[in-house]
């Protein structure tokens, strides 16, 4: 469910229209309903009702800081995968002990920041981290808390790209080398091996991988416990997907939520997860405005103003995201929905039936709340969308639309000048 309905043939997010967010803010733009937002994160507590448990929203997934002060307001902690990330989620005032830092290449300067900020836990990924961690902790005088990262050999059956539980993924210690790996923090004077995780891929459609994953942490789990590893926290990291499409039936929270209880609460420790796309997917939308339509040789090109840099994810996974017009129109057609980006990748839909458009149109590309400005770039030059977060009848404007001036900022001449934020003659501020 989501704030995004229809009014009288408009689309609406909450109580404003995105005809008048389009009006104020221009476009493309970004716009994310906060009444979605906490809805989304509400169910997935209620899932895990009755579970000690703690939701560490991905970062990754969107990182606006008005977002990530939002989620943080309906109880969410943080699950940060880079320096860049803790540092957004300290900035809105998370209490470091509902942050987790994950990621298969922390440097040590980002594990200091997280050691000095006294974060809920390291996720380690390998023998030589775990070295690392040990290592900046003593020189800190600090404890480092640990929780490793278990591949459990469980396929998410997913995009491969997005698949992140099989041995020959990046990510995790395999399932037969972790016990080692405990036995060696167990001895290391400055750490704490507080946890057991696994991560298995993302926009997972079938309850199955997790049911698989969920048992294998437990067993490993329970073995830890047996070995007096003072285990206080299991791990099962986020994942579930979202539908982009009418057809798409992946698992609710609460069938989800079910299935992991099954598997974890018998254990006693507090569980952990980490969700991103369930969380912000469908409680955002990318507005575009139609630049124009070409006839092509065998297809009718609906050209709009949002390009694969604004939005990369039918460029880069082949995914689908449905594609609206802001008012209702007739007379339908088939059309091809591509942007401006000298790519033949830039493309979001080929032959979608819409009504029929014209210069000047708003279309609205759905459940793109999740990896879409977070994957932005300035690819073509393109200054990077607006984003607005809608409360009520509320459209406050979260960032602000990068400026053509924007995109030399920080570079020099070959004698080390600065260029200034003049622009070119025939350019509008």
């Amino acid at each position: 469910m989501d704030h995004f309905v229809r009014r009288g043939g408009e689309l609406f997010a909450e109580d404003v229209s995105l005809t008048a967010i389009a009006e104020k803010f221009g476009t493309p733009t970004y716009v994310y309903s906060r009444a979605t937002l906490e809805r989304h994160a509400r169910v997935l507590f209620e899932a895990l009702e009755g579970v000690p448990h703690l939701v560490c929203y991905a970062i990754k997934a969107n990182g606006n800081l008005a977002v990530l002060e939002t989620l943080a307001q309906t109880g969410c902690g943080l699950d940060a995968v880079s320096g860049g990330e803790l540092a957004r989620a300290l900035k809105v005032g998370v209490d470091p002990l509902r942050i987790i830092v994950s990621g298969v290449g922390k440097r040590d300067d980002e594990i200091e920041a997280a050691l000095r900020a006294g974060v809920l836990y390291v996720s380690i990924e390998s023998p030589a981290e775990l070295e690392m961690v040990g290592a900046v902790a003593t020189r800190l005088g600090v404890t480092a808390r640990v929780s490793v990262r278990v591949n459990p050999e469980v396929d998410a059956v997913t995009h491969p790209y997005i698949s992140t539980g099989l041995r020959e993924n990046k990510f995790g210690v395999p399932y037969d080398e972790a016990l080692a790996l405990y036995a060696r923090g167990m001895g290391m004077a400055n750490v704490a091996m507080v946890g057991v995780t696994c991560h298995i891929g993302s926009q997972i459609t079938t309850v199955g991988p997790f049911v698989d994953a969920a048992g294998k942490v437990a067993d490993m789990a329970r073995t830890l416990l047996a070995q007096k590893v003072p285990l206080a926290y299991v791990g099962i990291g986020g994942g579930l997907g979202i539908p982009y499409a009418a057809t798409d039936n992946p698992p609710t929270p609460a069938e989800y939520g079910a299935a992991l209880a099954r598997a974890l609460k018998p254990l006693g420790l507090t569980v952990v997860l980490e969700p991103g796309r369930v969380i912000v997917g469908n409680a955002g939308v990318l507005v575009t405005r139609v630049i124009r339509v070409k006839d092509g040789a065998d297809r009718r090109f609906v050209i709009v103003d949002a390009g694969m840099n604004d939005l990369i994810r039918p460029a880069l996974y082949k995914a689908r995201h449905a594609i609206e017009k802001v008012v209702d129109g007739s007379d339908e057609a088939s059309a091809t929905v591509v942007g401006p980006v000298c790519e033949s990748s830039d493309t979001f839909a080929h032959d979608v039936v819409l009504p029929r458009v014209v210069t000047g149109d708003l279309l609205v590309f759905r459940s793109a709340g999740a990896y879409g400005f977070v994957m932005s770039s300035n690819y073509n030059a393109r200054p990077r969308a607006a984003e607005v977060l809608v409360d009520g009848g509320n459209p406050v404007l979260v960032r602000e639309r990068e400026s053509i001036a924007d995109l030399w900022r920080g570079e020099r001449s070959p004698a080390g000048r600065a260029y200034d934020d003049q622009l070119p003659k025939g350019f509008a501020p």
